[in-house]
């Protein structure tokens, strides 16, 4: 492939080359940046790139490209929206976008995009507006329009492209969930033309662009009864009914996107594009999407910052002690996700078997879906395994304990650690309730002790709590190095670490368990249990309180309550409720019993059905009496003052960790952004008015804490 430069090339990102056989390659290489992202101020770049192309004459064919080793385009600029001050602005970026890409469509030849690594947002748009897509079957790459996670719709073209290359059904399901496809998903779809190896992605695109431009018949396979508006209106009105169960009417992009869609096929792509960018500007400047790109600036900080001043220690290999469902979860996301090798140590044979089960059942569902093959089912498989010994653990760098929460135990757990492993070995116990420095006091190395809180199913839950201790009696706390270690260790297993205090429940427990209390409260005042969770649903929660209590179980409630309670004061005192759930064998889910029914036939069932039989033993007669809002309040008020507790108390370093914490951890509601970004909408006024109208009605467990009345009084918020 010769290619020579253009001769007015110049620093852009965009930058175009010419080979011999008549195809033109546009290279996109933003400087300066590991990803490609699209910006506002590249629209003279594109333009200039579109205005020299129409002076050439000889041209066969296009193709479009990324200069970076491992992403296309990663989407655009998020910053660029935070600059906006009217949805004026917002919807002029989103029009220019448009009409850019409207010229690349319209170019006299065929234009392919060469896609390996992330093809998201503004650049699934950008492929989207070319006439052909080829992918490399590398993992990495991935396409999608994940914009409703940030509150918004696609806003260059995407809500009218896809639905007309794809069917509707199939665009709806992308852009509604904002889902990513690997390569051959996206081929299955209709998204890609092609699936290649990297090595030869470029050459296939190549070939491509030589041949005569696609002509595309507008896709209508998935319009049920032939595209008709019968069919369109029953693929809506199924669309826009998943999509209420789902969101509750909290997220106005889902409703949006559902709008846009529909306005364009019906009445065309001009006025389509047009709704589009009007809508999008709308959403941009909408509290929900101001939240929830918070989250996504959270999140892109915090991958920077390594929980320490000391640089990690290398790590080749973890143990794992416990092959129980945590121990489990902790081999996978570190041997499939991390790819270190990984040896798990249990007393009994049908431990380390349920581990390597539970691995081999994850793995062959992957395999099942095509994200895997069979070789590389195998191969993550060999990476653990196991026994009843410590053999293996000779020179293994990291050791994560998850065993039962018995403070005996994992004392006697670091004793046997330390001998069987060399100096440097980190000490990681993965506990929800016990101080790190309890633990940290049978070790002769404490400073290489660290809590590694997980949170279960631990393949899906993205966050993890990293808690360094203080010291102990007898020996220093936790070293930097292990600090830095446990939070790469977390980053490299796929999670979001957060790095809390060594103090009772730590802080994802501590706020979530008088949030549950109060949940409890409501339930033993006659509050229907499917009104109590439905309540906490609606108000945003994933799931509610009360379905929480059966999935975590009841049991794992009542060890925890009383620790808090010790160490915390009345306020974290549980109802009393645990005690005869208990006696009755109700553990929730794990026991088959529970506040809701989970014999066979219900499982099969698409909605839960509460056992009546808890009310009687709870001796209630269950009847509706206050509002959902008004209970989904009184519970969440509880969370809030908490966590300005632990803000204050230095549990967590800053409300950024805290909103990042309880999302991850609980599902705080998302839209919501956090309960400091929440108080900060409220006002910490509103705040402590409505905590002292609770103490009226309640009790003094809703007394507002000293941090949130002084900064009623001095106006302040906590993002300032």
């Amino acid at each position: 492939m010769t290619q020579y430069e253009s001769s007015n090339e110049r620093p852009s990102a965009f930058s175009l080359s010419y080979s011999e056989n008549g195809v033109a390659w546009l290279k996109i290489d933003v400087p300066g940046e590991k990803m490609n992202t699209l910006q506002s101020a590249f629209a003279d770049q594109v333009s200039d790139v579109l205005a020299e192309l129409k002076t050439k004459k000889d041209i066969k064919g296009m193709v479009v490209y990324s200069g970076k080793p491992d992403n296309f385009i990663a989407g655009a600029d998020i910053r660029m929206l935070d600059a906006c001050t009217t949805a004026e602005e917002a919807q002029q970026l989103a029009t220019k976008g448009q009409e850019l890409f409207a010229q690349l469509e319209t170019l006299p030849f065929h234009v392919v995009a060469a896609i390996h690594g992330p093809c998201l947002g503004g650049g699934l748009e950008l492929a989207l507006a070319c006439h052909s897509r080829v992918c490399s079957d590398d993992d990495k790459t991935r396409l999608g329009l994940p914009e409703v996670q940030l509150g918004l719709l696609p806003g260059s073209g995407g809500t009218q492209r896809l639905p007309r290359l794809i069917g509707v059904a199939s665009a709806l399901d992308m852009i509604l969930t904002g889902k990513q496809l690997r390569a051959k998903k996206a081929k299955k779809l209709g998204v890609a033309d092609e699936v290649v190896p990297h090595s030869i992605l470029l050459e296939v695109a190549e070939k491509q662009a030589l041949t005569e431009k696609p002509k595309r018949k507008h896709s209508f396979q998935d319009w049920a009864m032939g595209g008709n508006a019968l069919g369109r209106s029953v693929v809506f009105d199924q669309a826009a009914k998943k999509t209420h169960e789902k969101t509750r009417g909290n997220y106005p992009a889902a409703d949006a996107i559902l709008e846009v869609i529909k306005y364009g096929l019906q009445h065309g792509v001009k006025k389509g594009l047009q709704q589009e960018a009007k809508r999008f500007g709308e959403l941009v400047m909408t509290p929900e999407s101001a939240a929830l790109r918070s989250i996504f600036f959270a999140t892109t900080a915090m991958k920077k910052e390594t929980g320490s001043d000391a640089q990690p220690a290398k790590i080749s290999k973890v143990g794992v002690l416990g092959g129980g469902l945590m121990g489990g979860g902790i081999s996978h996301v570190t041997a499939t996700k991390a790819g270190y090798p990984v040896r798990i140590k249990d007393i009994a044979n049908d431990g380390i078997q349920n581990a390597l089960a539970y691995n081999f059942k994850l793995l062959d569902k992957k395999c099942k879906r095509r994200i895997i093959n069979k070789a590389e089912l195998q191969s993550q498989m060999m990476q653990i395994t196991g026994g009843t010994s410590f053999k293996g653990f000779a020179n293994v760098d990291v050791v994560v304990e998850a065993v039962f929460e018995d403070l005996d135990l994992k004392h006697q757990m670091v004793r046997d650690v330390e001998q069987k492993t060399s100096p440097t070995t980190i000490f990681a116990t993965n506990t929800s309730s016990l101080p790190i420095h309890q633990i940290a006091a049978a070790a002769e190395r404490p400073e290489n002790v660290v809590g590694l809180h997980y949170f279960s199913p631990v393949e899906k839950m993205p966050l993890v709590e990293v808690i360094p201790h203080l010291g102990t009696e007898t020996g220093a706390g936790t070293s930097a190095e292990t600090i830095a270690t446990a939070v790469a260790l977390a980053k490299k297993q796929g999670k979001t670490p957060i790095v809390v205090a060594d103090k009772a429940g730590f802080y994802v427990n501590r706020i979530l368990a008088p949030y549950m209390n109060e949940a409890a409260s409501v339930l033993l005042s006659g509050e229907p249990i499917e009104h109590i969770d439905n309540a906490l649903l609606d108000f945003g929660f994933p799931v509610g309180p009360i379905t929480l209590l059966d999935e975590v179980g009841v049991d794992i409630g009542a060890k925890i309550s009383p620790i808090l309670l010790a160490e915390l004061g009345e306020r974290f005192k549980a109802p009393d409720v645990f005690d005869l759930l208990l006696n009755d064998g109700r553990k929730g889910r794990k026991s088959g019993k529970g506040f809701y029914l989970y014999n066979a036939k219900q499982s099969n069932a698409k909605k839960k059905e509460v056992d009546k039989t808890v009310y009687k033993l709870l001796s209630l007669e269950p009847k509706q009496k206050a509002a959902g809002l008004d209970i989904a309040l009184r519970c969440t008020l509880m969370m809030l003052n908490e966590a300005a507790r632990c803000l204050d108390e230095g549990v967590i370093q800053s409300p950024r960790d805290g909103d990042i914490g309880a999302i991850f951890g609980i599902g705080f509601p998302p839209f919501l952004g956090g309960p400091f970004r929440y108080m900060d909408k409220l006002g910490a006024k509103r705040v402590v008015e409505l905590l002292t109208e609770h103490v009226d009605k309640y009790g003094e467990r809703f007394t507002p804490c000293e941090k949130l009345v002084a900064m009623a009084n001095e106006e302040q918020s906590f993002y300032g």
